[in-house]
């Protein structure tokens, strides 16, 4: 039975989702397609440039993400706190990069607005702003766009899109940390990229190469923290070079074949999160057959399940 989104995604429960959208047709979203000798590899760009442009709107970070040939993966953050502290103006401003103004917004803007207007305009900015960090909309808003560009492209009509898309709740940091890996190990795991540094379209690349560059952080994309103890509160609660460290570990037992072998560097990110490397390899592998719309601890889904009043939860235990 379908769940209501309402319910897959919550920020009461987590901040964190894995989220997925697969192309409904036989040719491809990006990349080569076989049948038709046809090349849609600039697709990736739209995608991956449309991921980066939403981010900057919506008060929805980005932590992960891979751009595939008929599908791509989103690992993100709701971030509530700071949509519910713009101002009415910063929600206006941000919303108007996407949409249009009704005379409503253009009235409050240009101090024309009557005293009978104004609990109607500040009803509409408040809808904005929950707008701002629902990410059906933003999921929404990204699929549209490539959906109608490559329709014109295709000259044709029709869905492109399976349905609504996937998502999994993050319920813990061990859950982020296999989603994101699982993300940003997409084009090795197809065999179309040798290491995460060369698959183009994901954000590890991003990352990477923005170090290269001597930038820690490249636009878009939400940061690495470390400890949450930190000055710093909002961002991935990692190091950056524990995660390059370990994502690099994670693709070598995949490429090689060999799930028991255990690098002699060891990511420190490993002790620092009670995970040894063979329970991370097993949780790694799950996302990859299951598809728990849930993952985290016994204790959270017990949790998930009781605010939800569900008999069953279709989760993932960590």
């Amino acid at each position: 039975m379908t769940i209501a989104r309402t319910q897959l995604v919550s920020p009461d429960i987590t901040s964190y989702y894995h989220c997925v959208s697969r192309c409904v047709r036989r040719s491809f979203l990006c990349g080569d397609d076989p049948f038709t000798g046809i090349s849609y590899e600039h697709r990736r760009h739209w995608v991956e440039q449309r991921i980066l442009a939403l981010a900057k709107i919506y008060c929805i970070d980005i932590c992960a993400y891979a751009v595939m040939s008929n599908h791509y993966h989103l690992v993100v953050h709701v971030n509530r706190a700071k949509a519910l502290q713009l101002s009415e103006r910063e929600v206006i401003a941000r919303w108007g990069q996407e949409h249009q103004f009704p005379p409503l917004i253009q009235s409050y803007l240009t101090g024309q607005l009557s005293a009978s207007e104004y609990p109607a305009c500040m009803k509409l900015i408040a809808i904005w702003r929950e707008r701002l960090y629902s990410l059906s909309w933003l999921m929404k808003e990204l699929n549209y766009h490539i959906a109608l560009r490559a329709n014109q492209e295709d000259q044709c009509r029709g869905h492109f899109w399976e349905g609504r898309f996937k998502s999994q709740a993050l319920l813990d940091e061990k859950a982020l940390l296999a989603a994101m890996a699982y993300t940003d190990l997409n084009p090795v795991r197809a065999n179309i990229a040798e290491t995460p540094e060369t698959s183009e379209y994901t954000s590890f690349k991003r990352r990477f190469d923005a170090l290269e560059n001597n930038q820690e952080t490249p636009s878009g994309l939400l940061p690495f923290i470390g400890n949450r103890s930190q000055q710093q509160t909002s961002g991935v609660p990692f190091r950056l070079i524990d995660y390059i460290e370990w994502v690099d570990w994670i693709g070598r037992q995949m490429r090689e074949g060999k799930p028991g072998y255990i690098d002699h560097k060891h990511p420190r990110i490993i002790s620092r999160l009670s995970l040894n490397q063979m329970d991370s390899l097993g949780l790694y592998s799950r996302l990859e057959k299951e598809r728990g719309l849930w993952i985290g601890p016994k204790q959270r889904l017990q949790h998930v399940k009781s605010l939800l009043n569900r008999q069953r939860l279709h989760g993932i235990t960590i």
